[in-house]
């Protein structure tokens, strides 16, 4: 009895809300008030609440009810003492159910999960909040230091452990299945089947079949499994451990207050009601714990098997399918039956086939291409590359393969066809893999796996040697001076570069032109006809036009025969 009624009154609170909620449907009121009137038509009850608090009268009833009968007994009566038993049983009932209701109620309080802003916590900041977490941090402080001893409850200690077992393992669990998904999602993104094969019978087609009987009846069917009887049980477990994770996180705020006010109250002999109240509120949430999260822990672990156990077995199904389908289109193929040396043997004369393709393929491409325009540089590139190379020699010299951006100290940021001089191949750390490079002004850091050797071409334009002459000048004040000897010639390299498109360009007007990314050009003239530098004038395929500069890139060329593309 005691059992039973505990769970009715501490939910009766609950069950009136419900009530309340079942008014506001119209529909479902009239229905209620129609089996009402059909069933029980002498009590005239017009809802549900008259008939959800006579349980509760009831049980507050029974004491009186036994003492009234006790009072009307001789003493002499063989029954008296079995009525002075029931009377005490049932008034302890009472206290038990008022104490657990009690209890239930601390736990509704704590146990709601509040998504507060920082604007609402900062309103809630007061002298009596900031006092009261001022002495919990205090006091926390002092047990790990060893100062004060922690109270210690080896019962509630062994189920807080095994709950946050239980909380780690759900957690765990959803970000497993969340990234299966996930990959899943990847899995499935390429769609074969979609794609109309111009060949006839044979392996392509029966693996074009598959694919479509995977992404169109077997995966579908398989997620939908999933996030049936493994997703959405999870999250609601999930949704289930928020309420008892406030309330543990809860005990402790109050066990804090409870040894503060216990230690306050030996030395002082005596507490203030609200101390008084807060020591009732630890003792509450203890007892609650205690008494109820052998039967959580129990129940979530039960949860979470079930979730497991589902989870396989969908593997398990899917695994079958799969296989079921793929031996039914494998029977159908060439080699369907073949032994498996014989297959291999296949295999292996099929790749050396398709390499001997490609590698033919390869060699026709290289002899074919024609070599791309190609244009010098300006005057500031040349300064820059002749620059370099008289500070660090032809062989320092590295070509910028890819984009660069720099993401940490002392990381340049370069554009791909740049040069620059390599100063050490290994970084502060002794890092092989960052190179430390001069750009021509500014030195720092980069990938050392973006550059590749850069060979540059003799020039042969007087215009660009290094000058070594005096000028007249000196040659007149020095009229009788001995024969000079020979000075050695700097050998001067100038790399031929190309100017590409960097970005494809549809023309808007009839003064541009448009352009595809990779596509070789010409610069005419580098500015626009007001001098702008924005725009700059090409040649293209013999159109000439207007272009974005900023969609213009300078790329180096090599110079084997072959042509190869920027990377």
């Amino acid at each position: 009895m005691e059992t039973v009624y505990k769970i009715y009154c501490a939910s009766y609170e609950h069950a009136l809300l419900l009530v309340e909620s079942y008014r506001k449907d119209p529909r479902l009121q009239e229905e209620i008030l129609e089996t009402l009137n059909a069933t029980v038509p002498h009590t005239g009850a017009s809802d549900l609440s008259f008939f959800l608090v006579m349980p509760v009268q009831r049980v507050t009833k029974y004491p009186l009810l036994l003492g009234k009968i006790l009072e009307n007994t001789p003493t002499s009566a063989s029954a008296y003492p079995a009525l002075q038993a029931a009377v005490r049983a049932m008034a302890q009932v009472n206290a038990n159910i008022n104490e657990y209701k009690r209890r239930r109620e601390v736990a509704t309080k704590y146990n709601k999960a509040e998504h507060l802003t920082l604007r609402d916590r900062f309103a809630r900041l007061n002298t009596h909040s900031i006092a009261k977490k001022t002495t919990r941090l205090s006091r926390l402080f002092m047990h790990e230091a060893g100062i004060v001893a922690k109270t210690k409850d080896k019962e509630y200690d062994d189920l807080e452990e095994k709950f946050q077992c239980v909380v780690s393992s759900v957690a765990a669990l959803k970000e497993n299945v969340a990234s299966y998904l996930g990959h899943l999602e990847a899995f499935l993104l390429p769609t074969p089947h979609k794609r109309e094969l111009q060949i006839e019978e044979g392996p392509a087609q029966h693996y074009h079949r598959l694919a479509e009987h995977l992404h169109c009846t077997v995966f579908p069917e398989f997620k939908q499994r999933l996030d049936r009887l493994v997703c959405q049980p999870l999250c609601s477990l999930s949704d289930m451990l928020v309420g008892p994770q406030q309330l543990v996180k809860k005990r402790l705020d109050k066990l804090l207050d409870y040894e503060e006010i216990q230690e306050r109250k030996s030395e002082m002999g005596s507490v203030t009601y609200d101390e008084e109240a807060a020591m009732n509120t630890y003792l509450a949430i203890n007892a609650l714990l205690v008494a109820e999260l052998p039967r959580f822990n129990q129940v979530a672990l039960q949860i979470l098997r079930q979730i497991l156990c589902s989870l396989c077995a969908l593997q398990r199904d899917l695994a079958a399918q799969v296989l079921h389908q793929a031996e039914k289109e494998l029977e159908q193929m060439p080699h369907g039956h073949m032994p498996l040396p014989s297959f291999w043997k296949m295999v292996e004369d099929t790749l050396k086939q398709s390499g001997a393709q490609l590698h033919t393929f390869c060699q026709t491409f290289e002899t074919v291409t024609p070599s791309p325009v190609t244009q010098a540089l300006n005057a500031a590139e040349e300064r820059k590359v002749l620059s370099l190379v008289s500070k660090h020699g032809p062989d320092k010299l590295y070509q910028v393969m890819s984009n660069i951006s720099g993401s940490k100290d002392l990381d340049l940021t370069l554009q791909r066809g740049q040069i620059v001089a390599l100063l050490q191949s290994v970084d502060t750390k002794g890092n092989t893999s960052r190179w430390l490079v001069d750009a021509g002004g500014p030195r720092g850091f980069v990938p050392a796996g973006k550059l590749q050797p850069y060979c540059p071409v003799q020039s042969q334009q007087p215009g660009m040697q290094m000058p070594a002459l005096e000028s007249g000048t000196e040659r007149r004040r020095h009229s009788y001076a001995p024969p000079e000897a020979p000075r050695p010639q700097v050998a001067t390299f100038t790399p031929a570069f190309q100017v590409v498109a960097g970005f494809s360009f549809a023309a808007r007007s009839p003064h541009e032109v448009s352009l595809q990314a990779g596509q070789p050009v010409v610069v005419l003239e580098p500015h626009d006809k007001k001098g702008s530098k924005e725009w700059s004038l090409v040649d293209v395929n013999g159109q000439r036009g207007y272009v974005p500069s900023s969609y213009l890139v300078t790329v180096p060329v090599q110079e084997p025969t072959g042509w190869s593309l920027p990377v």
